[in-house]
């Protein structure tokens, strides 16, 4: 059986949330949200990054492993689809950069532990943006933890999902990516691309509802 589960995944401030709250609406979807105000750590991340990666990476990934364990309970194993505004893959993209060399190869046997069965999503939306969208969307939502935020880390994370994303997709042929540029589509303030977003992603569930059908 089908039951469509759509991750979003993009750098920060590019507008997954948005677009994940839209999708929900629109085909009366589950909605998972990350709620990453609750990490205690991620203020004093922000100021100092080597001090507070461990604690701050652990958290997110402990936090993602439980919101996806219950999401599969409650919605995906009977039947109801699900959106998220993250899959867990990201944290990896991010503790690579964060983490010291040693505390990544502890953090990645952890993360392979608790990942190994979890569901995967049937479809990925990846979103990008260059960093002036990044940092004019961040300041618009006004998020207090995120006004330290060096624009450099946000062009690394901009190129470590343009080089993941491509590597995922060899990875995992079965399962389709939508691209979305956010420069080129502002679904977050115009309604016709935010349409022509959802238009997109109608048909890739439509498509895999097809090919279950087929096998």
């Amino acid at each position: 059986m089908f039951v469509p589960f759509i991750a979003v995944e993009g750098p920060i401030g590019v507008g997954k949330t948005t677009l994940t709250a839209a999708i929900a609406e629109t085909f009366s979807y589950e909605q998972l949200q990350e709620i990453s105000g609750e990490n205690p750590f991620l203020d004093q991340f922000y100021q100092d990054k080597e001090k507070w990666s461990f604690q701050t990476e652990m958290f997110f990934l402990c936090n993602r492993y439980e919101q996806l364990k219950q999401i599969n309970k409650e919605y995906i194993s009977v039947g109801k689809a699900v959106v998220a505004d993250y899959h867990i893959f990201k944290n990896i993209l991010f503790a690579q950069r964060t983490l010291e060399a040693t505390d990544f190869v502890k953090y990645k046997e952890i993360y392979r532990i608790l990942t190994e069965d979890l569901p995967m999503p049937n479809i990925i939306i990846s979103l990008s943006a260059t960093l002036p969208t990044l940092q004019q969307r961040i300041a618009k939502r006004g998020r207090s933890y995120e006004t330290d935020i060096d624009p450099d880390y946000l062009l690394q994370l901009s190129a470590d999902y343009h080089s993941y994303i491509p590597e995922f997709e060899i990875v995992h042929p079965e399962i389709p990516v939508i691209h979305i540029n956010g420069d080129e589509m502002d679904f977050v303030s115009n309604k016709a691309d935010m349409d022509t977003v959802l238009k997109r992603v109608y048909e890739a569930v439509q498509k895999g509802l097809k090919l279950n059908e087929i096998t």
